[in-house]
């Protein structure tokens, strides 16, 4: 029998509470009927599921005195994760899993991730700069990505090396990342569709939304809180624009309390 497969998410700070995490485990327990562990490194696992194995955040190995830890989602990438082996996906806490996950599973590779620009409309001006352009339409949106823990160490090994001149170059963790894999050959994406934005692909754009409701789109299995308005918002009622209304999301409260 193979290994269970290894969810993963994260949680440290306050702004997101256990319910995110338990709500996110029952989604992915109601979507996944592959034997697999839920795992949340956390620094504080008070109010959260029997179900989920709470482990600490993974150290990312900084130099004395280097106190950036905005990149720590990076310590996934240690050679050695609490003994942890196989296949992990990780799944960040603010998206809402709508269908079946065991393709993101199947779908062969060593690596695979969000494209970032998937989630977003077409930024027209990013084209005067052709090479940022293209770099940034190979970022992955590291929402959700799959991969075999300890294999990609050197994502961790290259930060560590000049974590300054890292946080220099690049603006966030996942263009670092993606940097780095697209160097070993091993960047990949989902196909298009299966991970989309609520703001840019659920709610209606510009005037219809005044009179539709936002809607999942057909074939999309997670949808994901790219930018604003943040998930809390939306569930709240709130989110609205003078430029986008968001009406009803009884689907997407449903999705998420299940």
């Amino acid at each position: 029998m193979s290994a269970p497969i290894s969810i993963l998410c994260m949680k440290w700070g306050r702004l997101y509470g256990p319910d995110y995490v338990n709500n996110l485990r029952r989604g992915v327990a109601r979507h996944l009927s592959r034997p697999h562990r839920f795992i949340c490194f956390t620094d504080d696992a008070g109010g959260l599921d029997p179900e989920v194995e709470a482990l600490p955040l993974p150290e990312l190995g900084l130099p004395a005195g280097h106190g950036d830890t905005r990149w720590r989602k990076l310590g996934v990438f240690r050679r050695d994760l609490f003994g942890l082996t196989g296949t992990a996906l990780f799944l960040d806490l603010d998206l809402v899993i709508m269908d079946r996950l065991e393709p993101f599973l199947d779908l062969s590779g060593p690596f695979r991730i969000i494209r970032d620009d998937d989630l977003f409309r077409p930024k027209p001006l990013r084209r005067l700069n052709p090479g940022r352009d293209r770099f940034l339409h190979a970022v992955g949106n590291s929402s959700v990505f799959r991969y075999e823990i300890g294999a990609h160490a050197y994502i961790l090994d290259d930060y560590l090396a000049d974590p300054e001149g890292a946080t220099r170059r690049f603006e966030i963790s996942q263009q670092f990342q993606s940097d780095r894999l697209a160097a070993h050959g091993h960047l990949a994406y989902w196909p298009r569709g299966w991970c989309v934005s609520f703001k840019n692909d659920c709610v209606p754009q510009g005037v219809p939304s005044y009179w539709r409701d936002p809607a999942c789109p057909p074939g999309a299995r997670i949808v994901v809180f790219a930018g604003s308005p943040k998930m809390s918002e939306v569930l709240d009622g709130g989110g609205h624009r003078l430029h986008r209304r968001i009406g009803r999301v009884d689907w997407l409260r449903a999705a998420w309390e299940g």
